[in-house]
């Protein structure tokens, strides 16, 4: 793609600037508005150790339950200031020509191009089925999110591991996968010497002001990404998060909320196809594509009405009358629908 088409204000653009405080917030994808209390209270307790660095020690223990919890070795195991950090990293691979497969997530694009990497962009039409030979043969480092953001498609595993080709490298984006029951497409636990994925504990954990994530995979990738970093790069409580987050009790507490996620989904899905709204489907993840008649219309309308929702033109691939909105309680939903109702669109 020509570099003067690319707009990075529009790479830049995510979730939270269409959220004003005091908004019922659609435009996010983070379930809840803080911790639960279990987990609140962890942290609170290591408060008292903020005095001291954190130590090697602590991040072995992280290392050592994420590694536990996707069945890998502590050494696959990379902890993060958040995803982001993960993507802000990828340079550090030295790809000649990156692909980043869209519509999808912008930072890992921003990210590679700021730091002068060629990237070719890999455009899905709907259904936004991935197809491996659309991918540039020459392309040695390739981006995909597994659900994507913002499609809500699910990747097959077998396709995603179809990327794979000598000399390149695969990174999956799966910062949503936590909130899909049994995490059936996922390659958490996929060990392979070509192969990185990337996690984020924000959006089931309602940890997006501590940025917490993780990279899985093999040793030697993790060293190159991790070259040239600063001296503690995370904090105390980011650690106890990542621990905490991924023992046992805390999964299984995920996958309920996972199963819990898939009903409202559904439901949701119904309410806005009976408006005469079109939803992308089959939709897997804790969020909704929507094709609307005037979609700059309609946010503006609901944000008047105290309503934020996401919008969709900031990924390559979509248009204005594209919106994404977050998979939200009944209650949520009711004032979003009886909002959608007086916009007159249709």
């Amino acid at each position: 793609m020509p570099e003067d088409s690319v707009d990075p204000a529009k790479l830049r653009h995510h979730g939270d600037v269409d959220a004003r405080p005091g908004m019922l917030d659609f435009a996010v994808n983070v379930q809840g508005s803080a911790p639960p209390d279990w987990l609140r209270h962890r942290l609170a307790a290591r408060l008292d150790s903020l005095g001291r660095y954190p130590s090697a020690e602590e991040d072995h223990t992280a290392r050592c339950a994420v590694a536990a919890r996707h069945g890998r070795s502590p050494d696959e195991v990379l902890p993060l200031a958040g995803a982001a950090e993960g993507f802000a990293m990828l340079p550090r691979l030295a790809p000649r020509l990156a692909a980043v497969i869209h519509p999808s997530f912008t930072e890992p694009e921003l990210a590679l191009r700021e730091a002068g990497v060629a990237v070719t962009r890999v455009l899905l039409e709907p259904p936004y089925t991935l197809d491996p030979m659309a991918v540039p043969a020459e392309a040695d480092l390739v981006v995909l999110g597994n659900p994507t953001n913002p499609t809500s498609v699910l990747h097959p595993a077998e396709t995603i591991r179809a990327l794979r080709a000598p000399g390149r490298v695969i990174v999956v984006d799966e910062a949503f996968a936590d909130a899909i029951p049994g995490e059936p497409a996922s390659l958490a636990g996929f060990t392979a010497p070509d192969v990185l994925v990337l996690r984020s504990l924000t959006k089931t954990w309602a940890l997006a002001g501590l940025r917490c994530g993780y990279f899985l995979g093999p040793p030697e990738l993790l060293a190159r990404l991790n070259h040239g970093r600063a001296h503690w790069p995370l904090g105390t409580l980011q650690l106890e998060a990542i621990t905490a987050t991924a023992e046992p009790t805390a999964v299984a507490e995920e996958q309920q909320r996972a199963k819990a996620i898939a009903v409202e989904r559904n439901a949701m899905i119904d309410r806005l196809t009976e408006l005469g709204i079109h939803v992308h489907t089959p939709a897997e993840a804790p969020f909704l594509l929507l094709h609307v008649p005037d979609g700059e219309l309609l946010r503006k309308h609901l944000a008047d009405k105290g309503i934020a929702v996401r919008r969709a033109d900031t990924f390559p691939g979509l248009g204005p009358n594209h919106l994404r909105v977050a998979v939200r309680g009944t209650a949520e939903v009711d004032e979003l629908i009886a909002a959608i109702r007086t916009a007159d669109l249709w």
